[in-house]
Order: C-alpha cells, then structure tokens, then sequence
C-alpha cells in the first residue's frame, strides 16, 4: 500500500478503490454462477373465463383432453365430451392444430387414474406439435 506525499510532506487522504472493485467483481462471479442453477418451476396454464360472448359460443376453440377411469383397467379419453381411442388421439389432435395459431391443450385427468396415463396423453400433445399443455384440476370451494 502506497501513500503519496504532497507538496507539503504531509499524507493524502484519497480513497484506494482498487479493494472495492476486487469485492464487486467476486460477487458478479457468484451471482453469474448461482443465476443459472436456481430450479425452475412447472409451467403451468389454467382456463381464463371468457372475456367476450364470441369465445363463449365457440366451443371448438378450448381443446380439453379427459384421461377418465374404467373398470376395465385400461382408462378412456374424451376429445371435448367425444370418446376417442389411445390410438386415435394423435391423428386427431394434430388434425385438430394443423389450422390454428394458438396450440394450447389442457388434460383433465380422474382422482383414479394413475398419472401415467395423463403423462402419456401429454407426450401425445408434444407430438402433436401442441406449444401449451395445462392440467385442469377440480374447483376447490372455500372452507373445504
């Protein structure tokens, strides 16, 4: 550490910036490394309620895949209220966004469905060429 006299022979009492801008730059590093490992969520997408009476009366426009549980053991899906194959779905569902400008699914799956299933009806929307898959989830009313 330096002090430079002055004309008097007396000490200077400037500040020496150099300890501060080592300090700044180590924790530019930290906060550069520790930014990209922060976990990221699930994106998830919910059913806005319609904001005009022409989306109301467009039933076509909101695509709501159902996985719906059977005795049998293998589950049923429902395309919007019309039943459909496992293998049936992707051929439709890519019919069904071939058109449109906006690919957003939701999934409805049962409380006993396993969740593979619902899993594998969204791998099927990705196949699809589907960019926006939400899961629908039973309203929950307050004081429950």
């Amino acid at each position: 550490m330096s002090m430079t006299m002055g004309s008097e022979g007396g000490y200077s009492s400037d500040i020496n910036v150099t300890p501060m801008i080592d300090v700044l730059l180590v924790l530019l590093i930290i906060f550069m490394v520790i930014t990209p490992a922060t976990p990221k969520g699930l994106d998830a997408l919910t059913p806005q309620p319609p904001k005009d009476k022409q989306t109301q009366n467009d039933p076509e426009r909101t695509i709501v895949v159902q996985v719906l549980h059977s005795d049998s053991g293998a589950p049923r899906y429902k395309i919007n209220e019309t039943d459909y194959a496992k293998s049936d779905l992707l051929p439709k569902l890519t019919a069904i966004y071939a058109n449109r400008a906006e690919r957003i699914m939701f999934v409805k799956g049962d409380d006993n469905v396993d969740f593979r299933y619902v899993v594998e009806v969204m791998d099927i929307g990705r196949a699809a060429n589907v960019d926006h898959i939400g899961m629908m989830t039973p309203k929950i009313m307050a004081g429950e």
